[in-house]
């Protein structure tokens, strides 16, 4: 039998001996550690994103989680803690605490940034001499012995934490501690010292200045903290030339809506209570291969073509479009929106029409074919004639330097966010650049991807500095497919990646939307705006706007991206008086700011969902039918402990819809239709 195996269950293995060659004797070196494990090994960090080769996300007063695997040899007591250090040096540590099942080693705790800027996170293991000594404590007074050493042992490690509250300025816990320190007697019956070592003020008292021994940190990973408006926002889009907009009978033309125009606009979009209005490109428009109404390739004179198809002889991505005005109507129209509270989101799209002047100055910028032609944007069948893509590798000192001077130009004209389009069909080390270079100079800029595409590349784009991204929200419908989301939205991909749940836009007319019901329209706001820190509307949902180009296609009938849409925007259906008031709510309620804590409860009926946010004392439970035709009912099933609540709690909710009230406990029933399709609770405790 080898000696290495081992046939005895618990048995321990012994090695044959052997006689290590005489070495000639050497000068004794120092002690050095050898990189990696601490003296209390810690692994497996997180939020750690690419290894550390990128920041993690947070937003000022944001809390987080952190988590690690925190073990030691033997069988004395570890225990970690979170530091973060902010970009002025200052520390800020919170407390890690152990999770089941034990035996994998996992610590977990919650902290919080209170200023933006590039932080590091570490998280510290350490030796817990109070853990070690209260263990053997508890477990020698429960069996009465060695009773004058364990009161030795108390007393010296409550003396230790008393010390350190004295040095915290903390008086009067190191007077509880001396306290308690004093009563430890090995002459007291052994239950009494089993009672005091276990009291709720002394382990509170330890908890805050026990003894930590064998400190042992991690390497700083980093974190970068961005204002509250990265996370939590409310978008609304509209295209400018179709504010305003109107047809000349006389003239049988159309003239477009400018900047001037749409300070009317704005003051709606304030009123409905969002953040950030996002216009889509406002540069001059190209005429060769222009498209007419509904994508046509044959427009007529009338036909303003697309905005995406940018440049013309007017000018390119750091010109604004002659019809909507000049820049310092631009200008005007920015300090109308701040005026307001608002902030303008610009697109910034990295394509070119055939007659921009890159395409004459810089014709190395783009791909040629074997043709000799500039090869325009694809996406087979689909085809784009009216634009050229952007070869990224031609010439890559020119074109970065390009589009930062770009961004930079409108940053200079008070534009603090931008919505770029399609992200994922430009190289990520672009992006990471870019994102590098704009963060060293104007880290308010946020910039959310325009990213309908694979997994990695929308994660990858979180990663490199997106500080938002739309997602797959406009087609997950089904409870189970909105679970699921969610979870991976909150949990798995929240320290890189920020959804921004758009209910519809310019290219997405969603399937759920097609009947122009309005019910439908609700519950999708209503869904978007509860799930999702930050949401967004394209102008016309509120009208319920819906028809569809082609029968089971998600394009819009008459779509704005190639023509003027001027609407009357107190026409019937109507749900701006809704939207206005889920921001509302929004804006109260500090639970539904937040991305990471939401939580699923039961309701046996598939057409209703019930979820939580909670945010310290805020509870918000959201009651929603996915069935926007017919009336549903359903009893729910709360699990109190993600609320917060013991098992056999009652509470007060209040629809913050509503207004009205109910009672309820772990159990509950609701009944919905479509008039009223959603409950948002605000949960009130006794």
């Amino acid at each position: 039998m080898s000696s290495h195996q081992n046939p005895v269950r618990g048995a321990s293995v012994v090695e044959p001996t052997r006689t290590a060659p005489k070495r000639a004797e050497q000068p004794q070196d120092a002690v050095t550690p050898v990189p990696g494990f601490g003296r209390i090994p810690v692994t497996n960090v997180s939020p750690v994103v690419e290894a550390g080769r990128y920041p993690a996300k947070a937003v000022v007063d944001e809390w987080f989680p952190v988590s690690a695997n925190v073990f030691r040899e033997g069988h004395d007591a570890v225990n970690a803690t979170v530091v973060l250090t902010a970009p002025d040096g200052r520390r800020r540590s919170f407390p890690m605490s152990q999770q089941e099942p034990m035996g994998l080693d996992i610590w977990q705790g919650w902290a919080q940034a209170d200023a933006e800027g590039d932080w590091t996170l570490q998280v510290e293991g350490w030796s817990d001499v109070w853990g070690t000594v209260h263990h053997n404590a508890v477990a020698k007074l429960q069996a009465d012995v060695d009773r004058e050493l364990v009161c030795l042992e108390l007393a010296d490690v409550a003396r230790q934490a008393a010390e350190h509250a004295r040095e915290a300025g903390d008086e009067t816990t190191a007077a509880l501690l001396e306290a308690k320190a004093a009563a430890f007697l090995p002459e007291l019956p052994a239950n009494e010292l089993l009672e005091m070592a276990q009291s709720g003020s002394l382990a509170r008292a330890m908890e805050e200045h026990g003894p930590r021994e064998l400190v042992s940190p991690t390497q700083p990973y980093p974190l970068r903290v961005d204002r509250r408006r990265a996370l939590f926002s409310s978008w609304y889009e509209f295209f400018p030339r179709s504010q305003g907009a109107w047809w000349d009978e006389a003239g049988q033309q159309w003239h477009s809506g400018t900047f001037d125009s749409s300070h009317e606009r704005l003051e709606a979009a304030a009123a409905m209570g969002f953040d950030i209005v996002y216009l889509p490109p406002i540069h001059p428009i190209g005429k060769a291969f222009r498209k007419g109404r509904n994508n046509s390739l044959t427009p007529s004179e009338q036909d303003p073509g697309s905005p995406w198809a940018i440049g013309s002889a007017e000018g390119g991505h750091d010109a604004v479009h002659p019809d909507l005005g000049t820049l310092e109507d631009f200008d005007a129209f920015v300090a109308k929106a701040k005026s307001l509270g608002l902030e303008i989101a610009l697109d910034f799209a990295l394509q070119a029409s055939p007659d921009h002047p890159w395409v004459t100055e810089h014709p190395e910028w783009f791909t040629t074919r074997l043709d000799g032609t500039i090869a325009y944007a694809e996406n087979p069948p689909k085809k784009y004639q009216d634009i050229y893509p952007i070869n990224f590798d031609n010439d890559r000192e020119g074109i970065y330097r390009e589009c930062l001077r770009l961004l930079r130009f409108w940053i200079g004209h008070g534009v603090t966010v931008f919505r770029v389009d399609n992200p994922h069909t430009k190289p990520v080390d672009f992006w990471a650049w870019i994102m590098d270079q704009v963060h060293q100079t104007n880290p308010e800029v946020i910039f959310l991807a325009e990213a309908f595409t694979r997994p990695e590349m929308m994660h990858a784009l979180g990663k490199v500095g997106f500080h938002q991204s739309y997602t797959y929200f406009t087609w997950r419908n089904a409870k189970w497919e909105l679970e699921a989301y969610l979870n991976e939205l909150s949990r798995d991909s929240a320290d890189c990646y920020r959804p921004n749940f758009f209910v519809s836009t310019p290219d997405i007319n969603p399937a759920f939307l097609h009947s122009g019901n309005p019910t439908a329209f609700s519950i999708r706001a209503i869904l978007a705006a509860t799930m999702s820190p930050s949401w967004g509307v394209y102008s016309g949902f509120e009208l319920c706007e819906h028809e569809v180009f082609r029968a089971g296609g998600e394009e819009y009938l008459n779509s704005e991206k190639y023509e003027y849409r001027p609407r009357d925007w107190n026409s019937q259906p109507n749900l701006s008086m809704l939207i206005g008031r889920l921001n509302e709510i929004r804006r109260q309620h500090p639970a539904l700011q937040q991305l990471r804590k939401i939580d699923f409860h039961h309701a046996p009926n598939e057409q209703v969902i019930v979820y939580s946010k909670t945010e310290g004392e805020d509870r918000v439970i959201v009651v929603c039918s996915l069935e926007p035709w017919n009336a549903v009912t359903s009893e729910i099933y709360l699990d109190m402990s993600k609320l917060g609540l013991d098992p056999g709690a009652v509470f007060e909710v209040h629809d913050e819809l509503s207004g009205q009230s109910w009672t309820w406990g772990s159990r509950a029933f609701v009944s919905l239709h479509p008039g009223s399709p959603a409950h948002i609770f605000s949960v009130r405790t006794r």
